[in-house]
């Protein structure tokens, strides 16, 4: 076989790899505060937001073209595919790290990273005004959005439920959130999904099965879809603990707060800016938002800022281990 072909076999192996580890992390982000205040068993919770990740990877291609062809420039052949395995390596690296202590960080971020980190380690160019304008400032302003937008909603819901009975109100809400985890679980497909396709794309195209021009082919969707479906459906238990308890106590109309705000941020950057945010750190920020209009002590903030502390070093982390695994590979096998 040939070694192009056979490198472009391996990554999108390890594409697919890191997809499901994408779901098995972020499974969280769409179920935790639905499980946490019992509006949905988590097998029922995990099976819907495994489907709704599932249909939310086909509803576009906005994210997959940033991923694919905005962050950096692979040079074609063997090369170039050894720097975008790397770059998986370094994202499946951090996303195991931080699952096994249970910290929600961001794959997406993990992902764009470890691009970066090989792709500086084998001097490639790194289309820095991409990263800057469509990850570093919507990684900024996703979760403040996210905070504020959820504050928003829950502070309306007091005003609007202020009278009601709240053993009533609290039933109603667990209906409620079972709608609104969907669409969580439909905005992760949409996000997260997509940023493994642009991965898989730009393999193609550097291996040159595919012109940069072209569209994402059928095959990698479904492929894109299937996985991290799957890796949600396996659920991500240590991360659930944390957003889902650890941050605040969560009651239904909490819940239902959260999962709107974070899925409609989720929806407006991917379909009206193709920005690959995160969906950890919207809905997490979301959660903190909720909690926050109750009182600031309602949040746990120690564990707010181990959180954050993730955050940060996410990028750097992802794009050091990137960056180690090139210089192996690159021994190896070129």
């Amino acid at each position: 076989m040939d070694l192009t072909l056979a490198l472009v076999i391996g990554v999108v192996v390890v594409a697919l790899i890191f997809d499901y580890t994408n779901g098995f992390h972020d499974a969280a982000n769409a179920i935790a505060t639905s499980v946490s205040t019992r509006a949905l068993t988590p097998r029922a919770a995990l099976f819907m937001a495994a489907a709704m990740n599932f249909i939310g990877a086909h509803l576009g291609t906005q994210v997959a073209q940033t991923v694919g062809k905005g962050i950096i420039d692979a040079p074609d052949g063997s090369h170039g595919l050894v720097i975008v395995a790397s770059g998986l390596i370094g994202a499946i690296a951090w996303n195991l790290i931080t699952w096994y202590f249970g910290l929600p960080s961001s794959s997406s971020h993990a992902l764009i990273g470890g691009l970066v980190g090989a792709a500086l380690a084998s001097a490639s160019v790194v289309h820095w005004d991409g990263v800057l304008e469509k990850v570093v400032i919507p990684m900024v302003l996703s979760p403040l959005v996210g905070f504020t937008l959820a504050a928003g909603i829950m502070i309306a819901i007091y005003w609007i439920f202020r009278h009601a009975q709240p053993g009533k109100t609290n039933r109603g809400f667990r209906y409620a959130q079972t709608v609104s985890a969907a669409a969580m679980a439909l905005g992760h497909g949409l996000q997260d999904a997509q940023k493994t396709m642009g991965v898989i794309f730009l393999a193609l195209v550097v291996g040159g099965f595919a012109s940069p021009g072209d569209d994402i082919p059928q095959w990698v969707i479904l492929a894109a879809a299937g996985a991290i479906s799957l890796g949600t459906y396996a659920g991500g238990w240590r991360i659930m603990r944390t957003l889902g308890r650890r941050i605040i106590a969560l009651d239904p109309p909490q819940g239902f707060a959260a999962e709107s705000a974070a899925a409609t941020v989720l929806y407006v950057a991917a379909i009206g800016f193709g920005a690959p945010i995160s969906t950890t750190h919207t809905i997490t920020s979301a959660i903190m938002g909720v909690g926050a209009t109750k009182r600031l002590s309602a949040v746990r903030w120690g564990v707010a800022g181990n959180i954050v502390t993730a955050w940060i070093l996410t990028i750097p982390a992802a794009a050091a281990v990137a960056a180690v695994s090139y210089f192996i590979l690159h021994a190896i096998i070129e």
